[in-house]
């Protein structure tokens, strides 16, 4: 009795995984609990045939698998009686085909496939048609002609990675490397030549590869040797930087792998070492090569925006970043020059660490910045599982800690702004983003809590905050949050009520000193691991911005509209932005639900950067007798923001937001009669320490 295609097919599957359940072949195959049932049934009868005991299911719905049917499965003796009986599905069959073209030693015709996979030509000719689709998104396309008979058209870069993808594919099939054995005819003295030439290469550099790498570079290597030898090498070196490895150990060690074989060009050695870079490694010496520090330090970067978005202190985290590094290193190469390998994790991950792998996606730009390319999702699973189990070692979690969101209909700045402020304020909570409410309509991840300046549609508690609250409302939003979700209200100490009863009984030296000193005991914080700011010239002051080229002082203005034009003319003449951004602001705008208002009198209009914005900046219109924004909000300053990004106009606007707060600056910029009189107010906003 052989067993059928599914029943193959899902035996394979419980011995790779035993702890599946029913309802996870289900998801996975697309199969009914019927179809299911009926394959086990026929699974059981095929083991007690050959005298082996059924699989059963536990009361937790857990698959039962005897030792002995995985001894029969997978002992090497045993392969020569179960392979007859194993039934490759049609998928597999199409990997083996394409293997079969691009490690072939003959003109191969439909009869090679039928007969090497023992199927029917018109089975042989479906086979092709899945394989076919399966080279697709490496740019290659399977030919036939009578002359060469069946070959893979493209080019050979692209041909590279889909031998890597297969390669590894067919190793993880039952009984892969006899399918590969036979396939190509390649002997067990080939592969344990290139494996005992692996190992000499692990000594020179002083590095360790994983097993599953161990075990597949012989097979790639022996087929790139073949492909090399027939001619079929890679074209030119548009993909791979001769000066960014050629300084490698690894090329060194390529050198010395490679020298008893005659004629290898240039580029072929570049490609071997490149797959070497892109090789995972269980361990690895610091090497001196360019990119170690870089990666490093990107590294570094990456680890203290984690610790910010996710409220976490990482311990031991030299040792951390030294154990990120044997993985990212790899990773570099291999997102650099697209040698992506699959990640059979990637679902799992999403399913068990969903609020983890969100943060750490949000931490990945300094890596993202430094190797050019975004950072695909199967790599940042990598990172996650990497980082979460380090997390789950020092005893933290964030499952445990309450995730709160930020909602803000007014654009990328304020949203910024009123995420910063809050976090500030909640060191304790972990704040997963700022969105706007279309993003927040469309959040798939679980949340506890919900900050926002209007009604949302949500079954979460819901905090109704303004988007730049004062420093009482504040206060009583903290004393609100605590009270709801833990039963009880933080004790608030004011630090001029402390100074009053201080002085009162004794001579204070230095006010300023003890101010500042109690405002450190008192202020609500957690202890993280210091951030610091961007470099002053990245995170610019308000003066930077606000200067007398781009303030603008008026009486009056017939309406908004033409206030918005007035205020962005200096930004248009300096070519800051495009007339698109302005004409971008005043149609997005909605009069009945203004522009966030900074205090009680200023306006910042703004719009996406992709509407025409050059270069981040900003401007100033001053209007004596104001102007209505909505029918019963009159403003009398409208600054323009302009901003290329989240980052480089923050510090600016917070100290924006402290001067919309002083009624008395506030006044004096609107009665200044110069230019120069708003630009002295403004300067000592940017000299503050924020």
């Amino acid at each position: 009795m052989n067993l059928d295609e599914r029943s193959s097919l899902l035996l394979r599957e419980i011995i790779y995984n035993p702890q599946l359940k029913n309802k996870d072949l289900e998801e996975k195959y697309g199969l009914s609990r019927m179809q299911i049932s009926y394959s086990f049934s026929k699974i059981n009868d095929w083991l007690l045939l050959n005298d082996l005991p059924a699989i059963k299911r536990s009361k937790a719905g857990f698959l039962i698998v005897n030792p002995e049917v995985f001894s029969f499965l997978k002992d090497e003796n045993q392969k020569e009686k179960a392979l007859p009986n194993y039934i490759l599905t049609e998928k597999e069959r199409a990997q083996l085909i394409n293997l079969f073209i691009l490690g072939k030693e003959e003109i191969l015709s439909l009869i090679h496939f039928s007969s090497a996979l023992k199927v029917s030509k018109n089975t042989a000719l479906n086979d092709l048609k899945i394989a076919q689709e399966l080279i697709k998104p490496y740019g290659l396309k399977i030919v036939y002609s009578r002359q060469n008979g069946y070959e893979i058209n493209g080019i050979e870069f692209h041909k590279r990675r889909l031998l890597l993808d297969t390669i590894q594919t067919i190793l993880g099939m039952y009984n892969g490397e006899t399918l590969i054995y036979e396939l190509i005819s390649i002997t067990k003295e080939e592969i344990q030549y290139l494996h005992g030439q692996l190992e000499k290469i692990e000594r020179e550099l002083n590095l360790t590869f994983t097993d599953e790498k161990m075990n597949q570079l012989p097979y790639i290597l022996a087929v790139l040797i073949r492909r090399i030898k027939q001619g079929e090498t890679i074209e030119s070196t548009f993909y791979i930087h001769y000066e960014e490895l050629s300084d490698t150990k690894e090329y060194q060690a390529v050198e010395l792998f490679l020298s008893e074989i005659k004629e290898i060009p240039r580029e072929e050695r570049l490609f071997i070492t490149l797959k070497l870079l892109a090789s995972n490694i269980s361990s690895y010496d610091m090497l001196t090569e360019k990119i170690a520090p870089e990666l490093m330090h990107a590294l570094k970067k990456m680890l203290l925006l984690f610790e910010r978005n996710a409220c976490i202190a990482l311990r031991d985290k030299d040792n951390l970043i030294r154990l990120l590094f044997i993985h990212v290193k790899p990773a570099y190469y291999r997102i650099k020059y697209h040698l992506i390998v699959p990640n059979p994790y990637v679902e799992k991950v999403d399913k068990a660490f969903g609020e983890l792998h969100y943060l750490v996606k949000r931490s990945i730009k300094p890596l993202r910045d430094l190797i050019g390319h975004p950072i695909p999702e199967s790599e940042i699973v990598y990172l996650t599982m990497f980082i979460g189990g380090w997390l789950e070692r020092q005893g933290d979690s964030i499952h445990y800690k309450t995730k709160a969101l930020v909602v803000c209909p007014n654009g990328l700045s304020v949203s910024k702004l009123m995420n910063n402020t809050l976090q500030k304020l909640f060191p304790e909570f972990i704040f997963l983003d700022s969105l706007s409410i279309r993003e927040f309509q469309q959040f798939e991840l679980d949340f506890d809590i919900v900050f926002s300046p209007i009604i949302l549609n949500t079954n979460k508690r819901l905090f109704i905050v303004k988007q730049l609250p004062t420093e009482e409302e504040r206060l009583q939003l903290r004393k609100r949050v605590m009270q709801e979700l833990y039963g009880y209200m933080p004790s608030m100490l004011s630090v001029d009520e402390i100074f009053r009863i201080v002085s009162k009984y004794s001579d204070v030296k230095n006010e300023n000193k003890l101010k500042k000193e109690l405002h450190s005991l008192l202020e609500v914080r957690q202890e993280l691991p210091h951030i610091p700011n961007i470099k002053k010239q990245e995170r610019l002051d308000l003066a930077n911005f606000i200067t007398a080229e781009t303030i603008t002082i008026e009486t009056s203005v017939s309406d908004w509209k033409e206030a918005i034009r007035i205020a962005a003319k200096p930004l248009l003449t300096n070519e800051s932005i495009k007339q698109q951004y302005i004409d971008t602001i005043i149609s997005n705008y909605n009069y009945d639900e203004p522009y966030i208002i900074l205090g009680s009198h200023v306006a910042i209009p703004h719009a996406s950067p992709e509407n025409g914005v050059n270069k981040t900046a900003m401007s100033l219109l001053s209007l004596k007798e104001g102007v209505y924004f909505s029918e019963r909000i009159k403003v009398n300053l409208i600054v323009i923001i302009a901003a290329r990004d989240k980052e480089h106009h923050l510090r600016a606007l917070l100290q924006l937001s402290e001067l919309a707060m002083s009624k008395n600056d506030m006044r004096k910029v609107v009665n200044a009669e110069s230019k120069q009189e708003i630009v002295s107010i403004i300067r000592n906003y940017s000299e503050k320490d924020m």
